[in-house]
């Protein structure tokens, strides 16, 4: 399941030893709240969404804010843009 996925490579790629998959609820913020990441986690997670499912998340996309709002999102956007 790709929410699952997602949760365990968030965790291994942004290195958050000490937060377990299911704390992490599918619709909570991964920004200023929730997981609290920041803007480097943000480019990280978009490198690693890319080498992972082939999906490009450009910079400055008017979806940003929709597709890094949740876990939903991220999983929304890979599975409508993933190439493998």
């Amino acid at each position: 399941m790709l929410v699952n996925e997602l949760k365990s490579l968030i965790i291994k790629e942004l290195h958050l030893d000490d937060v377990n998959p299911v704390e992490i609820k599918p619709d909570d913020p991964l920004f200023g709240g929730g997981l609290e990441l920041d803007s480097i986690d943000a480019l990280e997670l978009s490198i690693v969404l890319e080498r992972t499912y082939g999906v490009s998340i450009k910079s400055g996309d008017d979806r940003n804010a929709e597709i890094f709002a949740s876990l939903n999102g991220l999983v929304k956007f890979v599975e409508e843009n993933r190439s493998k």
